[in-house]
């Protein structure tokens, strides 16, 4: 900061005189570091003065102090970004594998909706014939794979339309309904019935179909309209023919 210079009489510091501007350059490795900058303010602190007055002077000294600023980044000793550690990317793994798993049951499952809730809040066919309101009838089993998958759709268009549109569930294991299985003609269910508010068969979709299909036609019944959009529809169904014949314990029952 200071140059010494010999002369016949001593050491003399040369007086530093402070440049009028500091150019201040950041640091390489962006940390925080703090560099003190020191100069004099008396150019004559240094100078012998046989006066009493000048070497009573108090010495003044200024310092400058330059914070440097750090990056919001984390970085690493090579100034690279650094990456998320195994362990929060283990917990991201878990998150989206169970986030994927609970909308695969909702979607799927729709909280367990199951045949038996929708015989539970079936109408009776009898009663559902004398209402004046359209109905779906519906042929099932217990053991028909597809009824069971389609059973969550089926509750839903059904809470959409049930103050317009009957939904009666028969199944096809119980004798009480032969005569019902011939008039429809059902030989896979599940077997689906659209009748008009006179009880008259506007048209019938079986087996796995697309849920609009079945949307489609009840909205259809549901305003009163002279015909189904979709009145002969088969997709992948269970035979009728393995339906486990059993006798009716409540006659009164519509399952």
């Amino acid at each position: 900061m200071a140059r010494l210079s010999i002369n016949p009489i001593g050491f003399q510091l040369h007086r530093f005189r402070p440049p009028s501007q500091f150019t201040v350059y950041p640091s390489h490795h962006r940390r925080n570091k703090f560099h003190t900058l020191s100069c004099q303010t008396d150019p004559n602190l240094n100078k012998n003065d046989d006066n009493t007055s000048s070497s009573s002077t108090t010495p003044q000294e200024i310092k400058v102090v330059v914070e440097t600023t750090t990056a919001s980044s984390s970085v690493d000793s090579n100034g690279l970004p650094q990456l998320p550690n195994k362990d929060i990317s283990r917990k991201v793994a878990i998150a989206s594998t169970l986030a994927a798993l609970g909308l695969f049951v909702f979607t799927r499952l729709d909280f367990g909706v199951s045949l038996k809730d929708l015989t539970a809040t079936a109408l009776p066919y009898e009663q559902a014939l004398s209402n004046g309101k359209p109905t779906v009838v519906e042929f099932y089993a217990d053991w028909c794979e597809v009824c069971r998958e389609l059973a969550p759709d089926v509750y839903k268009i059904e809470q959409q339309y049930k103050n317009r549109v009957n939904f009666v569930m028969l199944n096809v294991d119980n004798t009480k309904w032969e005569q019902e299985l011939d008039e429809f003609g059902v030989e896979g269910i599940p077997h689906f019935a659209f009748l008009d508010k006179e009880g008259n068969e506007e048209g019938n979709v079986v087996g796995r179909l697309p849920r609009q299909y079945l949307l489609e036609n009840v909205d259809a019944l549901s305003r009163g309209e002279a015909s189904i959009p979709h009145a002969r529809v088969v997709g992948q169904y269970s035979s009728a023919e393995a339906r486990k014949v059993h006798q009716v314990v409540d006659p009164r029952s519509h399952g």
